[in-house]
């Protein structure tokens, strides 16, 4: 039961969840669709029939209309003054459309078609999971590769000042690839509506945001796998409530408060807000929804952050619109006539990015589309789903837009990085403009052109132009492609020979290095200037971890800058061996 309540409400990578597609079988054990369910809490303050409810009246002052709640049979549970919307609680049933009669009220819209949990007034801590381990290696994925994530970290792993909010049921904080970026100063739980900011209470209540959080940023630390930014950091928000893990508008809400207070740069949303798969602005408890998530994203965007959000596991046409059959998703589904007014809460919002989900090079399935609704692709997983982290410290294998959309908030965080200042606009215009063109197949259900389509937008995100990597940086550039082969107790050396630069070497001489190399504890890294210097980079650190793709400053302001630079690697240990597969030099 509640694998099917996970599938009705998130873009999720469990079996049950994507709904009528051929997924992934999750690798065993690691990969369990769901993970046992923090248990709930009773309240004495709680009574049968208590419904959630988003009143919105002006920004600003509320204080009267929090006083019509209390009025009129309700309790105020959370008020966000910035934005209008208050967050209540009444058992009656004519308190909707009392509180639509009070002066300063614009809207009032139950968010559930259930009652609210008990663990709402005394919410009980999600687990906090014993930790396996793996042995050491931590490959480069098909994933990271196809939108050249591999390659960006050549440039730059990201910024450790850029945050990213997971908002999702959770991550696991004290997983060996995610501790290491993990923010725990910036993590609550919303659940309910409300931010918990109690210690753990941000731990995950599925498996579902661990997951989505290891693609984001998972450490380049020579465990598992690398998340597409692994220098940034993740800050977990879980909007997920225990049990049902279905996730409400007041917790989408509360979410949207805090990346905007808490100076998110990306948030990643691979979920709706439940109970209605659409929400349809003809109807009053919806309309409500509809506004307070939208002035919610406002807010954040204002103060800043990207939202990122998965378009959806239904294969439909988010363009032509016809029917809803699975809402509401909390008590009784039923089929409903719906049109394109109807929006997918939070994709389908202003200034949310909406991604699609691709295999290898064709659309996922699963995926939704629709021309001027999506507008970047990422991988999603198909047949072989995407590999990523679990709770536990264990690993495992997804498939769904909610897995694409994290290689999107990846590539966001790693355009912040490269940019300091960048605005969300800027980011969201970068995305687009920086995405690889993806043809529309022969399938009639792709309209639009090969820059801009219905499957794809306006293509797959690309993280080494994200960074820069697509062309040379500023100053002069100077790269060596070729492959030297790193052999035991061996050193080989790469040259560069540079001409035209006018003086000496800079005080910041940039030195991209990328070898690929298991075990990077044997080697040291050196370069050498033209009259034989050497500068060393990098000194038998790392251990056990796999490939030095990173960028280093040196101070080389006493070298003439013309002349044959070299990089050396020098292996000082039997058992593994490699290349130098590209370096370059910027002055």
């Amino acid at each position: 039961m509640l694998a099917a309540a996970l599938g009705a409400a998130l873009t999720f990578g469990a079996p049950a969840a994507l709904a009528g597609t051929a997924p992934v079988s999750p690798s065993a054990p690691a990969a369990k669709a769901v993970a046992p369910a923090a248990a709930t809490s009773q309240s004495a303050t709680w009574v049968a029939g208590t419904r959630a409810y988003l009143v919105i009246t002006t920004p600003g002052d509320t204080s009267a209309v929090r006083s019509a709640v209390a009025a009129n049979g309700g309790t105020v549970f959370q008020s966000y003054d910035a934005i209008g919307v208050i967050v209540a609680h009444s058992a009656s049933g004519t308190f909707a459309s009392t509180m639509r009669g009070v002066s300063g009220v614009q809207q009032v819209g139950a968010t559930r078609t259930s009652d609210v949990p008990a663990d709402a007034y005394n919410p009980a801590l999600p687990a906090n999971p014993a930790q396996s381990t793996t042995p050491a290696g931590e490959p480069v994925r098909a994933d990271m590769t196809q939108i050249k994530a591999d390659q960006a970290w050549a440039v730059t792993t990201g910024s450790a000042s850029v945050k990213v909010g997971i908002l999702d049921t959770g991550v696991d904080d004290q997983h060996q690839d995610l501790a290491p970026n993990f923010n725990a100063a910036d993590s609550a739980s919303c659940a309910y509506g409300k931010p918990d900011t109690r210690t753990g209470a941000w731990r995950d209540v599925g498996t579902h945001g661990t997951h989505v959080a290891g693609t984001v940023a998972a450490a380049k630390n020579g465990k598992g796998v690398i998340g597409v930014a692994p220098g940034v950091k993740i800050s977990s928000v879980r909007i997920a409530e225990p049990g049902s893990s279905l996730l409400f508008a007041e917790n989408t809400v509360c979410g949207f408060m805090w990346a905007g207070d808490h100076g998110f740069k990306v948030t990643n949303n691979s979920y709706y807000t439940d109970p209605w798969q659409f929400n349809c602005p003809d109807n009053a408890d919806q309309a409500a929804i509809i506004e307070g998530v939208k002035r919610a994203q406002e807010y954040a965007e204002g103060k800043g952050s990207l939202q990122v959000a998965a378009a959806g596991n239904s294969n439909i046409d988010l363009a032509n619109k016809k029917t809803d059959t699975e809402s509401p998703n909390d008590s009784t589904p039923v089929t409903r006539t719906i049109t394109n007014a109807c929006l997918d809460i939070p994709t389908e919002l202003p200034g949310v990015v909406t991604v699609s989900a691709m295999g290898t090079t064709a659309k996922a399935s699963y995926s939704n589309y629709g021309l001027n609704v999506i507008d970047v692709t990422a991988p999603g997983g198909d047949a072989t789903g995407i590999y990523s982290t679990q709770p536990g410290g264990k690993y495992g294998t997804m498939s769904g837009t909610s897995m694409a959309s994290p290689h999107v908030a990846g590539v966001a965080a790693l355009l912040a990085s490269a940019n300091p200042g960048i605005t969300p606009a800027q980011i969201r215009d970068k995305l687009a403009t920086q995405a690889n063109d993806v043809a529309c197949p022969s399938d009639s259900r792709c309209t639009g052109t090969t820059a801009k389509n219905g499957f794809f937008g306006e293509g797959q995100v690309d993280a080494l132009k994200a960074v820069g990597g697509s062309t040379p940086p500023a100053g002069k550039y100077f790269e060596n492609q070729a492959d030297f082969a790193i052999a035991d107790n061996a050193t080989v050396e790469s040259p560069i020979t540079v001409s035209g630069v006018t003086g000496n070497a800079p005080a910041t001489l940039k030195v991209g290095v990328d070898v690929k190399h298991t075990y990077i504890g044997d080697l040291k890294v050196d370069l050498i200037a033209p009259d034989g210097t050497v500068y060393t980079v990098h000194n038998r650190a790392g251990g056990s971890a796999d490939n030095i793709a990173q960028t280093y400053t040196v101070n080389a302001s006493s070298e003439v800058a013309n002349g044959t630079w070299k990089l050396r690697v020098n292996d000082n240990a039997g058992g593994d061996t490699g290349k130098i597969d590209a370096w370059n030099l910027t002055f």
